[in-house]
């Protein structure tokens, strides 16, 4: 049965040729493809290559490139049949070769919307490779089906198999169209999003907060959209989604507090500008920098590497520093004691010296050396310094100024103060009578 039908194949596109004719399409065919490969890679190197170029073209077509190729044949098949066919040759090979590049482009395209899509996502990759090959499989055996002509029977045999959903039947064919339509809308609302966000993030006339903001709300608006217009194609009532909006509102009010919270939280924070991503924020126990403002959750990302994910209704209920929310300058300070006899003056214009020598520290503001406490065991000094990159650490600049001052104090001469106790040491004799006299005796047993 296959033997016979390549063998009827084979003689709708070769048994009424001559040889002349099938060279001929042979080699507009082969031409065709030799010329839009190579305008592929004219239009690539024009567009990836220059720098004078705008943006939006160097970046669509350098994320294009893969479908350009495909695309071009494609137009110069379709150009090269239409002026074949007002020649009056024959164009039988093109029976085959349009399905395939269509194929070609269709797949290339669907990769490369899903690519622009997950791009960010780090859990999507396996799955993406996985989907791509199950999709060209069932590409090409799509086109193995149209090609043969068998594609007429498999479509009569999905619309005459019936499936009972509930009170109501439908066909095979029907439901797949559904399932299609559904997917592609999501799809186009979801790559939609993602370049419209990709666009929102280069504008640095816009704040950041309100460019995260405009981006997320305007891929859930498509995403709503979507699936309002995927559910009208599919034929269900929009009415019904009221019950649905009811028990969603039930739900949040009851088991999706925190999580609602969260969510409007998020939109708050974008809204108000009051951290942005790049701010360097404490809250509660966590301390570091703002990488990626979600609306659900906020990442700090630590001096020491760790990652914190936080819901964004902790930056809402408890108090946040903001280390660079109007400027970056901050003050730090740290302590020392000295002893009594030493010069206060000089100690305190050697601190201030030793400071400045430290590279990070500040030079808009000078620091300053200030006498604390005439305590108990020495003079209590503090030198107070600023820096204005505090995403840098600030454990690691009062590491620097502290051992710039011990240099200092080691050349001068400077003592560290420290506590003074006297201990007295009893006579044994003594010491063994006291302590017996103050056990009480045992009481006698009787």
């Amino acid at each position: 049965m296959i033997s016979g039908l390549f063998s009827d194949i084979y003689s709708f596109l070769f048994g009424a040729l001559a040889p002349a004719d099938v060279l001929r399409q042979l080699a507009v065919i082969v031409l065709c493809m030799g010329l839009g490969w190579g305008m592929s890679r004219g239009l690539r190197k024009m567009f990836t290559l220059s720098d004078d170029s705008s943006d939006v073209l160097r970046l669509g077509v350098k994320s294009f490139v893969r479908v350009l190729s495909p695309l071009l044949i494609l137009i110069l098949l379709a150009l090269s049949r239409m002026l074949l066919v007002k020649m009056h040759h024959p164009v039988t090979l093109w029976q085959v070769m349009m399905p395939l590049m269509i194929a070609q482009v269709a797949m290339r395209f669907v990769f490369y919307v899903l690519r622009s899509i997950f791009v960010h996502e780090t859990t999507a990759g396996a799955f993406l490779q996985l989907f791509e090959k199950v999709f060209a499989i069932l590409v090409w055996i799509c086109v193995g089906l149209y090609i043969t002509g068998l594609w007429p029977d498999l479509i009569s045999y999905l619309d005459g198999t019936i499936i009972p959903l509930g009170r109501n039947k439908a066909s095979l064919l029907t439901i797949m169209q559904a399932c299609a339509s559904v997917l592609v809308t999501l799809v186009i609302a979801l790559w939609a999003g993602a370049m419209l966000e990709d666009r929102m993030m280069k504008l640095n006339t816009m704040h950041s907060s309100l460019r995260t903001v405009v981006a997320r709300m305007a891929r859930a608006i498509l995403i709503l959209i979507a699936i309002l217009v995927s559910l009208s194609l599919v034929g269900i009532d929009l009415t019904v989604l009221s019950v649905f909006g009811g028990a969603l509102g039930v739900g949040l009010g009851l088991g999706l507090q925190k999580i609602a919270s969260s969510y409007v939280s998020g939109f708050v924070i974008l809204l108000e500008r009051s951290m942005a991503i790049g701010d360097m924020v404490n809250v509660d126990r966590y301390f570091g920098k703002v990488t990626q403002i979600n609306t659900r959750y906020t990442i700090l990302e630590g001096l020491d590497g760790i990652e914190s994910v936080l819901p964004n209704e902790m930056f809402m209920s408890s108090p946040v520093q903001n280390y660079s929310l109007t400027n970056k300058i901050i003050r730090l300070s740290t302590q020392v004691t000295i002893l009594y006899q030493d010069d206060i003056e000089s100690v305190l214009s050697l601190l201030e010296q030793a400071t400045r020598s430290v590279n990070r520290v500040a030079d808009q503001i000078l620091p300053q050396a200030l006498l604390l406490k005439i305590g108990v065991d020495g003079l209590e000094l503090e030198i107070g310094f600023w820096i204005t990159d505090p995403e840098n650490g600030r454990l690691n600049v009062l590491s620097d100024v502290n051992r710039a001052i011990w240099r200092v104090f080691k050349t001068h001469g400077i003592k560290v103060a420290h506590p003074k106790r006297d201990i007295r040491v009893m006579d044994p004799r003594s010491f063994d009578q006291s302590v017996a006299g103050s056990v009480p005796d045992a009481p006698k047993l009787t």
